[in-house]
Parts: C-alpha cells; structure tokens; sequence
C-alpha cells in the first residue's frame, strides 16, 4: 500500500462504484418509461407525479433518510422484503443503499431524460407512424435514439450523485467497513477521528471526479448543439 493511502481505500473504491453502477443501471430501467410517460401523457396528473419525482432535489437529505429508514427497517415494507430470504431488515445493509439511492438519484436522471423526449416533438413518431412502425417499434428505432444525449446525461448525474451523497448514506446504511462504508461516508469518519491526510486524499479525489464530470458535461452538451442543424 501506498505511504498515506488509507489500508481499505481500494475496498471503500469498489463499494462505492459497485453502488453507483448498479443503481445508475436500475435507474435508466425505471426513468426511462416514467420520463417518456411524463413527456408524452396528457393526463392532468402527470406534473403531481413529477413533483413527487423531483422532492429529493429540495427535501434535506436527513428527512428523505429517516423516512427511508423506517421504510426499510423491521417494521417497514423492508424489513417483510428482507423475511422473504431470512433478514430482519434491508436498514444498514448493500440493498437498502441501493435502494436509497434510486430514490434519492431519479430526479436527476428522471429530468434529463424527460427533457429530451419534449425536445424531441410529434414529427419523428408521425414519420415512423407513416411507414406502418409501432408504437412499440417506434420507440425503440426513432425516440431512443434521438433522445440518446438525454439518456447518456442522465447516466452521468445519476452516476456521479450516487457517488457524491452523503446524508441518506449515512441515515440508512451507516458506516460499516466492507458493507456500507462508501467513500462520502469515509470522508466524514477520517476527519471525525482526525485522520486529516486519509481525508484529504479522498476529498481531493472527489473533488477530481467532480471536475471531470463537469467537464463532462460541458462536453457533452457542446457536442449535441454543434450537432443541431
């Protein structure tokens, strides 16, 4: 190991990525219909849902936790999921950190995506209408891949905010090594025990990540305009 590099760096690493990826992945399966619905419906109900949608961008991530928290404990929904295979409760375990995750993360692959169906207009699918496609054909030959760009931007935030977050980590999963102990969470516990230089390695860290998805970003988004006619 390194001189100065914390011992469970690499672990801490895997976790977290194993966190991101598995819960950005469920996120494209889950946004992806629920944005096209929110996009295309007419139903008069659809912004209620997308206000229910977008409440972890504006609840503080203490309170999405503790409710989190008593979803998943033994008295919740959670805890009965968790009987199915022997456990008492899905609090302080892998799964309810991914399944606190997806919720705290949907927002932001849930607009993205939503948005590049709206851009998108009725033109492409009455086209594919004309040439006899499906409904269902049409959306996986026409609007997916236009609305690609919106799908890649989602996977980037949904990503790099499951990697960032911190408060419905620590309320639902703890800090325990080798289980629940995420980078955020690792952060928190090295400048707790004044461990200043395993935090700084792992904050500089973060702060590189952050910028190369910023940049990202800005990448990202510069390509698609210069790509409009």
């Amino acid at each position: 190991m390194l001189s100065g590099l914390p011992p469970d760096l690499g672990r801490i690493i895997l976790l977290t990525l194993q966190l991101a990826t598995i819960t950005t992945l469920i996120l494209l399966v889950v946004a992806t219909p629920l944005a096209w619905w929110l996009a295309r419906s007419p139903s008069r109900w659809k912004e209620v849902v997308a206000a229910f949608v977008s409440l972890p961008i504006v609840l503080p991530p203490t309170v999405l936790g503790f409710y989190l928290l008593i979803a998943l404990g033994p008295q919740g929904p959670g805890g009965a999921l968790a009987g199915l295979w022997g456990g008492r409760t899905l609090a302080f375990t892998f799964e309810g950190l991914v399944i606190g995750s997806i919720i705290y993360s949907m927002p932001f692959v849930v607009q993205p995506v939503r948005n590049a169906f709206a851009a998108m207009g009725d033109r492409p699918l009455e086209v594919a209408a004309t040439l006899r496609a499906s409904p269902w054909r049409a959306f996986w030959t026409v609007a997916l891949p236009i609305a690609s760009p919106g799908l890649l931007t989602g996977a980037i935030l949904g990503f790099a905010h499951t990697i960032g977050e911190f408060g419905v980590v620590l309320m639902i999963g703890g800090n325990i090594p080798g289980r629940t102990r995420v980078l955020s969470t690792a952060i928190f516990d090295y400048v707790e025990n004044s461990q200043w230089r395993e935090a700084n390695i792992l904050a500089g860290g973060m702060v590189v990540f952050a910028f190369a998805v910023v940049l990202a970003m800005i990448l990202l988004e510069k390509r698609v305009t210069g790509a409009r006619p």
